[in-house]
């Protein structure tokens, strides 16, 4: 059986939007405070809490522009935070919704065709072991199967 590891973005990514570096779009990121519970931070993959200022800011998680390297909104808490340690253990931010989009991509960074599915939080886990198992992908990217944002990238252990 493949092993995983669930996997933040890179803390150099996290330290430069946290010192005003623009984002995707080069934008500063924007500075707001919570409301409501339910921000994932994508460094540490656990939530914001309610009255934490956090960033809002468009990422890229693909180190070039090409057609696949899709863009979209993400948060981070606004003060540094310690990065998720990689592990095999579903992340705190994949806790609370009840399904997530996984999607294979190739060592180009490439969708790998069929392999997108809305997958139930439960079977995350196994879904990824069995994409990873292909010799043609080379990372998983968690998305929200509601608004389609980034969650995190699950690679082979």
């Amino acid at each position: 059986m493949t092993a995983i590891a669930f996997n933040a973005i890179p803390t150099a990514d996290a330290e430069a939007l946290w010192t005003d570096a623009p984002d995707a779009y080069g934008r500063t990121p924007e500075r707001r405070i919570t409301q409501v519970s339910g921000y994932p931070c994508r460094h540490c993959l656990d939530f914001i809490g309610v009255g934490e200022p956090y960033l809002t800011l468009a990422y890229r998680p693909f180190s070039s522009l090409q057609p696949y390297a899709e863009t979209g909104p993400i948060f981070l808490h606004a003060e540094p935070c310690p990065r998720y340690a990689a592990s095999e253990v579903l992340p705190p931010v994949l806790t609370e919704n009840p399904d997530f989009i996984l999607r294979g991509y190739g060592h180009d960074d490439r969708i790998v065709y069929g392999t997108g599915a809305v997958t139930l939080r439960e079977k995350v886990e196994g879904r990824a072991r069995e994409l990873l198992e292909r010799p043609r992908i080379a990372y998983v990217h968690v998305r929200s199967a509601r608004n389609n944002c980034y969650q995190c990238r699950i690679d082979r252990a």
